[in-house]
């Protein structure tokens, strides 16, 4: 079967270096291997890249009026808690890393456990897993204290302006793009029957299904009670959603449907400033924010398939895709086993992401797909966007309330549908990730971004979807670094996800020749539809001079604008 890869083995050799602007010269940026819907953006006022229009729109008017890249990821997260709330909302928790003053800022903006909470309880009842539904996965949502704090180091307007086009589509009502009408629906009908068992649920039936059914496509939605807590947030400030109005409603409703969260847990939550961790790869380094998110997992395939002949295989080969899904495997096995709240236990960081180590780990994929061991290291529902501005400043954004519209609990006087990202821990007693009272779960959703060797910025990347997230990561920096793709290219490319137990799925429009080759190599292959599952992503890069570059995931709504 002739491949779709139009690149040789030496045609990615040569280009191994992945000088930059090889994604800005006229072959790249017109070679689109794949099925697209849209090419790259370019621009020089700045970029936003997200995965609803109307929420990307609302960033780039920001930018317009002079604001910074961070002030529009504010304005495009907040009106996609309005526009796509089956995957994020007041309540959900989010990460960012940030380019300015020429260096990366990261931030971890998760919450923690309520302090009443208890795992113990929870094995008394006969719980060997957390549940997924209700108050008890519900952790303190982070993302807006994450709008306060970057607002307060990196924003220029004022956080009234940022809210403005939120509050209009919540008041005013949006038409529902299709992707999300369609989540929507999926998840109407199954809180209709959660809250059978579930009685805080009912809220959730009174804000987003208000007429006994979900919106369709193009039908005009309005949310009055979220545009009633935005306005608190816009008037009073962000910090309002933990120590004021919108805080007191939060705490009152839990009191009130047998939730733990309470006012004391709201005001004591702040976001967390962090370093960075990042690998080599090809001459540069991909970057994630440290545990208790996943992203140490991507740097760890990213750093095993950096010690391989990737680069020197064509993109749509099966050798390759054995490699990067021999590689995740591994990766997953030692996130699984290590990862937790750094505030908490010691995750050996250093240890994982040491050069010898990832040479052992890496030595493990062999010709054939292989059990998984984890390691040994030396101790020592999501919605992401970028953004960035004309003076060079870049963010890398996501939040989420995970597993569409999070825990079902929605405190209906403000609209806040709350995460229940508590799903994340486990209940082994003694794990890194077990549950307990202040403590942050592991978390899937993660912020990605690309430096040069010499540390120049390339640009901010993320892929939405659980665990796909580092799945995407690897695949779409391989696309980049290894064949040249630009980033809209890079998004377009076919995808493979690797499950827990090995098995693979790859979505319908991965060429025969990778079912085949990868069943022949002992893979366990099912090819599925459904392209939510595969991931959301959206990239930014940057030339030397100062062009951008932007794509947008055509398995979504969204779209990159540009100034």
């Amino acid at each position: 079967m002739t491949t779709t890869d139009d690149r040789t083995a030496s045609d990615a050799a040569d280009g191994a270096d992945f000088r930059f602007n090889h994604l800005f010269d006229d072959e790249a940026m017109v070679r689109y291997p794949f099925a697209s819907r849209r090419s790259a953006v370019l621009a020089t006022g700045g970029v936003v890249a997200t995965s609803q229009p109307l929420a990307a729109q609302a960033g780039l008017g920001v930018l317009a009026d002079g604001g910074t890249a961070v002030d529009a990821a504010i304005a495009t997260a907040a009106v996609l808690t309005v526009v796509e709330p089956c995957s994020n909302g007041l309540g959900s928790d989010a990460f960012a890393i940030v380019w300015a003053d020429g260096e990366l800022h990261g931030l971890n903006g998760s919450g923690r456990w309520p302090a009443a909470s208890s795992a113990d309880e929870l094995r008394a009842a006969g719980h060997d897993a957390m549940p997924q539904r209700g108050w008890t996965p519900v952790t303190v949502p982070g993302a807006v204290d994450s709008w306060h704090e970057l607002h307060g180091r990196f924003g220029s307007l004022p956080i009234d302006r940022l809210l403005a086009p939120a509050i209009r589509y919540a008041a005013d009502g949006h038409p529902l793009s299709s992707v999300v009408a369609r989540q929507w629906k999926a998840s109407a009908d199954f809180f209709a029957r959660a809250a059978r068992d579930l009685p805080e649920l009912a809220g959730w039936a009174t804000v987003f299904a208000p007429d006994g059914r979900a919106p369709g496509a193009g039908e005009l939605w309005r949310s009055p009670g979220h545009a009633r807590g935005l306005t608190s947030l816009a008037r009073n400030g962000l910090r309002d959603f933990y120590e004021g109005e919108v805080a007191t409603a939060i705490a009152r409703y839990a009191a009130e449907t047998g939730g733990r969260l309470t006012a004391g847990d709201l005001a004591a939550h702040r976001a967390e400033w962090v370093e960075p961790i990042g690998v080599d790869y090809r001459g540069h380094r991909v970057w994630e924010i440290p545990p208790n998110g996943q992203g140490i997992a991507a740097l760890l395939a990213i750093g095993m398939l950096d010690r391989t002949d990737l680069a020197d295989r064509p993109q749509i080969d099966p050798g390759a895709w054995h490699l990067q899904i021999e590689a995740m495997k591994l990766a997953f096995a030692d996130s699984d086993a290590f990862v937790g709240d750094q505030q908490r236990v010691d995750v050996p960081v250093d240890g994982l992401l040491d050069p010898a180590y990832l040479d052992r780990r890496a030595a493990l994929i062999g010709e054939r797909a292989g059990p998984a061991p984890r390691g040994e290291p030396v101790r020592g529902g999501t919605v992401y966007l970028c953004a960035a501005d004309g003076e060079g400043m870049m963010i890398s954004f996501i939040q989420s309330n995970y597993m569409g519209f999070g825990s079902g609990v929605v405190v209906p006087s403000h609209g806040i549908s709350l995460q229940n990202r508590g799903a994340g821990f486990v209940l082994d007693p003694g794990h890194p990730n077990e549950a307990a009272p202040g403590r942050r779960p592991r978390h899937t959703i993660i912020p990605g971004f690309l430096t040069r060797g010499d540390g120049t910025p390339v640009g901010p990347f993320g892929v939405m979807g659980g665990e796909m997230q580092p799945q995407g990561h690897v695949q779409v920096v391989s696309a980049m670094i290894d064949h040249a793709r630009n980033p809209q290219a890079a998004l377009d490319g076919p995808r493979w996800q690797v499950e827990r137990d090995g098995r693979v799925r790859l979505e319908p429009q991965v060429p025969d020749e990778i079912v085949d080759g990868l069943r022949d190599r002992g893979h366990e292959v099912t090819v599925e539809a459904g392209r939510m599952a595969f991931g959301r992503g959206q990239i930014i890069v940057r030339s030397p001079d100062g062009v951008y570059a932007a794509g947008s995931e055509p398995r979504a709504d969204g779209c990159a604008v540009g100034l």
